[in-house]
């Protein structure tokens, strides 16, 4: 992109625009989409050789359907307005199967089972509101994440919004990220004291600080490297203690050519950065950075002007009409609601409120209902959370009790949001090709378990529970408190769907990652009261004031494993073969089918 269109972009951060005239590397995107869909669909052209081009423009393989794709819709910082929710929610009515759209870990937004032939045209709707697929996947720059309550947190040192939108299009499409030896994320954080945008499981952070030097206040940021769950989790390391504002750029960038020259390219398991960092030792990574980012620095050829642009913080939005404040009733459950769903915002009056979007998953009717109802709370002004769910900014204090009774009848008041009945899950084997598992059915039914008795209880709500479909961290089990990914175990000659618990994972503020202990693997069918029994033996034998992290710490994984024995033995099939079926796909027995990733395509 330009400048005069980065600059265009980021001044209509806020703002509904409609735009049928579309960037020239947008049409030529969609154009070489057609033809190359035309091509494949009249067996031209191997899909094999498109699978490059179509994931780096945001569209995954589907499970078990050559034919149908997911598409990952980029919500840049997690940053959203009502016209492209509810262009969204159009694209999910007409083209999902499963009238579903989902919010990741990464918030973004994805639609499932779509048509191959269906993809231009989609693409096009969500340039047309200057929403974009473009490297959502691929060996590339990902979606740029954020504190979902950057710009509007007390806490913060000051707002790390606009350089997120900066950087996140600074990257779009530039050549230094198009081909690198796997996928890159980074992810920007307001304050050391929080912990919002979990810097500390990225391939790059920046974390908001600031210094005094002459007596002159000075903003930059605290730089991790080398992060990243999978497989194999690495928590980041320090790269620089104070990196000024006006190099964060430039240190984006010469990080980037590093992980591009050296990163592994043989072995795509071991391709991420953080395998790179660990390989040369941090000492010898900052080394050769600071050597990169001066020769960045040196070569600029005009890219100097991004790294000097005056960048603003957001302002409270301008409402055609006031916010309602008057609710003609209000439904009961309104006191727990705003207790666990708003967030008091720094500016003075306001609070952000969390709209609970259960697995993640939301219709298209409530989408449109959320994007009514924020034009008229809040300015439209939305934004997609790391826990899956949606945020409403600006909404004044004194409009929430209207507010509430216009989101209930909606389905979107559900209160816990953040909580430990609020569970992460990734998609899992209903579309991931290299899934084990059915995630999703694994996160309903333990959230049937836990709604009448677990997630009323008050010694339970801060624990974190969150499941992977497999070892790929899709679902951040790692870093879940209770976490469980998707695995198969043979039983008598029979696969039978498993999964891994593990126990004592959680991030901190200052980039602190720490991963969760493997305990023991569990048939699906047992999972939720495996979980269920960790949680009534944390509450029977808890300290007063010992917190279910420094209870699991001190009992140990001998004691845990203990607890969730009886739960891991499986009855032969003749006498239950429903316990050879995995939860989320009922009546048939389990078999381990596992297609070709794409994640390290």
């Amino acid at each position: 992109m330009t400048l005069t269109e980065i600059n265009a972009e980021m001044a209509n951060r806020f703002e509904e625009v409609f735009s049928t005239k579309l960037l020239a590397e947008e049409e030529a995107e969609i154009k070489r989409f057609e033809i190359e869909i035309a091509n494949v669909e009249k067996g031209a052209l191997d899909p094999d050789d498109f699978r490059k081009f179509r994931l780096e423009n945001g569209i995954y393989g589907i499970r078990g359907a050559a034919d149908r794709h997911m598409i990952r819709i980029k919500i840049r910082y997690g940053n959203m307005n009502a016209l492209q929710l509810e262009c969204i929610a159009d694209l999910t009515e007409k083209y999902a199967p499963n009238q579903l759209a989902h919010v990741t870990t990464r918030q973004a937004i994805q639609l499932h089972e779509i048509k191959r032939t269906d993809v231009p045209t989609i693409l096009r709707r969500l340039m047309e509101t200057r929403l974009t697929a473009r490297e959502a996947c691929g060996n590339t720059v990902r979606n740029v994440s954020a504190s979902h309550y950057a710009g509007i947190s007390p806490k913060e040192v000051f707002d790390v919004v606009p350089y997120a939108d900066l950087l996140s299009l600074y990257f779009l499409r530039n050549p230094v990220c198009q081909n690198m030896p796997r996928k890159f994320k980074i992810a920007f954080e307001g304050s050391l004291e929080e912990d919002y945008a979990k810097i500390g499981i990225h391939d790059l952070g920046f974390i908001a600080v600031k210094k005094t030097e002459n007596g002159k206040e000075i903003k930059g940021f605290k730089v991790y490297v080398g992060g990243g769950l999978g497989s194999t989790p690495f928590p980041a390391q320090v790269l620089e203690e104070f990196c000024p504002v006006e190099l964060y750029l430039p240190t984006a960038e010469a990080v980037i050519r590093l992980f591009d020259r050296n990163g592994e390219r043989k072995d795509k398991n071991r391709a991420r950065i953080k395998y790179l960092v660990a390989k040369w030792g941090i000492e010898t990574f900052r080394k050769e950075f600071l050597d990169e980012r001066r020769q960045v620095m040196m070569t600029g050829s005009g890219r100097e002007a991004f790294w000097k642009l005056n960048l603003e913080e957001a302002k409270a939005p301008a409402l055609k009409t006031p916010a309602p404040t008057q609710a003609t009733s209000v439904p009961p459950g309104f006191d727990e609601w705003v207790k666990s769903n708003t967030f008091e915002q720094k500016q003075k009056g306001y609070f952000a409120v969390q709209v609970r979007c259960p697995l993640g998953d939301i219709t298209p009717e409530q989408m449109r209902k959320l994007a009514k109802i924020s034009r008229a709370y809040c300015g439209g002004r939305l934004r997609t959370t790391i826990a899956q769910n949606i945020l409403m900014q600006w909404v004044p204090q004194a409009s929430l009790k209207a507010l509430y009774a216009e989101l209930q009848p909606a389905g979107l008041a559900m209160k816990d949001a953040g909580k430990i009945a609020d569970i992460t899950r990734c998609p899992g084997a209903d579309t991931c090709q290299i899934a084990i598992t059915h995630s999703k059915g694994l996160a309903f039914e333990m959230g049937k378990v836990f709604e009448n008795t677990v997630a009323k209880d008050p010694v339970f709500q801060d624990i974190t529970v969150k499941i992977s479909g497999c070892t790929n961290s899709c679902g951040q089990h790692h870093i879940a408190n209770i976490g469980f990914h998707g695995a198969s175990k043979n039983v008598d000659g029979r696969a039978v769907p498993h999964y891994q618990l593990m126990v004592g994972g959680y991030t901190a503020k200052d980039g602190v990652a720490v991963f969760g202990k493997r305990i023991a693997q569990i048939p699906a069918r047992k999972t939720p009261e495996a979980a269920k029994a960790i949680l009534e033996a944390f509450k029977v034998d808890k300290g007063a004031a010992e917190s279910f992290l420094q209870w699991a710490e001190r009992v140990g994984a001998p004691k845990l494993k203990d607890i969730v024995a009886p739960f891991t033995t499986v009855p032969a099939f003749d006498k239950d073969p429903v316990s050879y079926e995995d939860l989320g796909d009922p009546g048939k027995p389990f078999k381990l089918e596992m297609g070709k990733g794409e994640c390290a395509a």
